[in-house]
């Protein structure tokens, strides 16, 4: 980590995207940090606690001791006048949380261990394990925050801490600058790879994206979340909630086509006593754009409607002769659809998996794991 060019760019976003006014030093300096710590002040600290710091957090003393607003929930960290170990400075912490730590076979837990580093935070500390150390000499690193009623986040280093709350303060504020241009140049590049038929690659580019809060990586991930049945499906959960559903996807052809055809099947099949669908649950939500999608759905039903389509209508015209000849046999029925799908093309821009197929039970039964993973592993489209 190159801590003063990343540290310089986290404080100018933070100042252009500040909701309220910054600390007058802040804006002023446009740096959230402070003047580097001098070596000797990390030999003292160093010397205090008895043993020397992992090397991304010396690194990141020695060129701001201190910090302020860590994400969005942490707002000063602390500086070598002040780390300590939790058990001394904060022992609440390991007496209420003690026994969410995993048991790690070593003496005593990662909280009875730890080395605090943050001083304010809403309700909610950081802090270094030294029990916990990799081969290139990095603590493992932890944020805990009580109203999460979690158990310790683990991270890899401090650098990876710090990592994450910057991509947690990207998620809420979305600041404008080059991380964010990078990022949507990224989701642009998996949605091509996606469709070029590397689906694992670019979802694990729209997993890293979504956690900078890029709404099109959520998009494009819950198809292939909905595709590839992962679990809960959690992208699609996002993107149902009011709070997060983006401006005008509820009117897009891969909603009202794609997704909610889905929802009802999925509906449909729940049966698990005192557990809501999603479908009941984004009902629940009051969304009344959701609500009148919903019940134009539900009379196309009543009327005796196609309440869908499998996709673009040359896709769609082979998909419902399958399905009309082979609807009972699925190994017959694959071998249409495998036939079909050369012919099939995304709706939208953003549309890169054929999740309207997962609507119909009979072809959704002859998708196999396997068969899935062999569809959205072609090229397919209008890449």
């Amino acid at each position: 980590m190159e801590w003063r060019s990343w540290l310089t760019r986290w404080s100018d976003e933070w100042v252009r995207s500040a909701d309220t006014e910054p600390d007058p030093e802040v804006e002023r300096t446009r740096w959230l940090g402070f003047e580097p710590a001098t070596e000797q002040a990390v030999a003292a600290a160093e010397a205090r606690i008895g043993m020397r710091l992992p090397p991304s957090y010396r690194e990141f003393l020695l060129t701001t001791d201190g910090w302020r607003d860590a994400g969005i929930f942490v707002w000063r960290m602390r500086d070598t006048s002040d780390i300590g170990w939790l058990r001394d400075l904060a022992p609440h912490w390991d007496d209420s949380w003690a026994e969410l730590c995993e048991d790690d076979q070593r003496e005593g837990t990662c909280l009875s261990r730890g080395l605090l580093i943050s001083r304010e935070a809403d309700a909610g500390i950081l802090f270094l394990d030294p029990g916990d150390v990799d081969a290139s000499g990095e603590w493992a690193a932890y944020s805990l925050f009580s109203w999460r009623a979690a158990p310790p986040e683990r991270f890899a280093s401090f650098t990876a801490l710090m990592e994450d709350l910057y991509a947690e303060f990207h998620q809420m504020r979305k600041p404008e600058g080059e991380t964010r241009d990078s990022w949507d140049a990224k989701v642009e590049q998996a949605r091509l790879d996606a469709l070029s038929g590397d689906a694992d690659a670019a979802d694990a580019v729209l997993a890293e994206a979504e956690e900078f809060g890029r709404e099109r990586a959520t998009v494009l991930r819950a198809q292939l979340q909905l595709f590839f049945e992962r679990p809960a499906g959690h992208s699609f959960g996002r993107l149902l909630n009011p709070s997060f559903v983006p401006e005008g996807f509820l009117a897009d052809p891969l909603f009202t086509e794609e997704f909610l055809p889905l929802l009802f099947a999925k509906h449909a099949e729940c049966s698990t006593p005192g557990r809501s669908s999603q479908l009941q649950m984004a009902v629940n939500s009051n969304n009344p754009d959701l609500l009148l999608l919903v019940a134009e759905y539900q009379a196309r039903l009543h009327n005796g409607e196609p309440p869908m389509t499998y996709g673009n209508p040359e896709f769609d015209a082979l998909i419902r002769n399958a399905v009309d000849e082979h609807g009972t046999d699925p190994d017959a029925l694959w071998r249409d659809i495998d036939a079909a799908f050369a012919h099939w093309r995304p709706r939208t821009p953003d549309h890169i998996a054929p999740v309207a197929l997962l609507a119909d039970p009979a072809v959704a039964a002859a998708l196999t794991p396997e068969r899935r993973r062999n569809l959205l592993t072609r090229p397919r489209g209008d890449r």
